[in-house]
């Protein structure tokens, strides 16, 4: 009779420690359910969205390698004769636009976070041709500080919006034209030797896939115009420089 409290209080520690195990076990199957649930949440989105999202992942791995090749020349060399300087500047004002209306607009950030990589990218190229052709002087830091204002602003959102969407049809030809003066290089020199075929291999296709996703996501017909235009010349200029290239040298 006197050991029954000993047996009482095993039994107490046995059923408390066995209702732990099943709270233990019906925390780690909600868990379980949660993940799955995410998963299925996720494929609910439907083939095209998830194809969408794909393809801007694909697009953004692609960027992150399609200036580094620049700027590691001009870091090797020491140098950046050649580059120019109006073209760079042209290019940072059409990143910027591009990345602060589809910021400014809401859209999913996959479908435009190439922008920021090749952005970033663009501040690296530009420092070190800024460096090597001594440019960085008054003048610029004025200029950069300006324009680090004006983005503060895009990123705080008080940034009139109005003024974006005025712009973002000037980057189509802000881009264009480089790439038209390039193909008409080619075609007058009837050398692309030193045209790289997979810089311009990548330009077509990122724009392309953008088109997809673009349609997909937002049906912006600005951003849609931008891209079926860039993935055309992009094009042009990876195929005038497959028929142009000298055998003797290579990509």
């Amino acid at each position: 009779m006197l050991a029954a409290p000993k047996y009482r209080a095993k039994a107490s520690i046995y059923a408390a420690r066995t209702a732990e195990g099943i709270d233990f076990g019906c925390r780690e199957m909600s868990t379980s359910e949660g993940v799955g649930g995410l998963v299925s949440h996720y494929l609910e989105k439907g083939i095209v969205l998830i194809i969408a999202d794909l393809l801007s992942l694909i697009t953004v791995s692609s960027c992150l390698v399609i200036k580094v090749p620049q700027i590691n020349t001009i870091r090797a060399n020491e140098s950046s004769k050649g580059i120019s300087v109006l073209g760079l500047c042209l290019e940072l004002f059409s990143y910027t636009v591009m990345i602060s209306y589809n910021y400014t607009s809401g859209y999913d950030f996959l479908s435009y976070m190439e922008y920021p990589v090749l952005l970033l990218q663009e501040y690296v190229l530009i420092y070190y041709v800024f460096k090597y052709q001594d440019l960085l002087g008054k003048r610029t830091q004025i200029i950069a500080v300006f324009y680090v204002t004006i983005a503060t602003l895009i990123y705080l959102k008080l940034f009139p919006i109005i003024i974006l969407t005025f712009l973002v049809p000037f980057c189509t030809p802000i881009g264009a034209t480089s790439k038209v003066l390039q193909l008409l290089a080619i075609l007058r020199t009837k050398d692309a030797s030193s045209v790289s075929r997979t810089t311009w291999a990548l330009s077509a296709f990122t724009n392309m896939t953008r088109i997809y996703t673009v349609y997909v996501q937002s049906h912006d017909v600005m951003l849609l115009t931008n891209f079926l235009i860039s993935t055309f010349l992009s094009s042009a200029v990876f195929v005038a420089a497959c028929v142009y290239k000298k055998k003797t040298k290579k990509d």
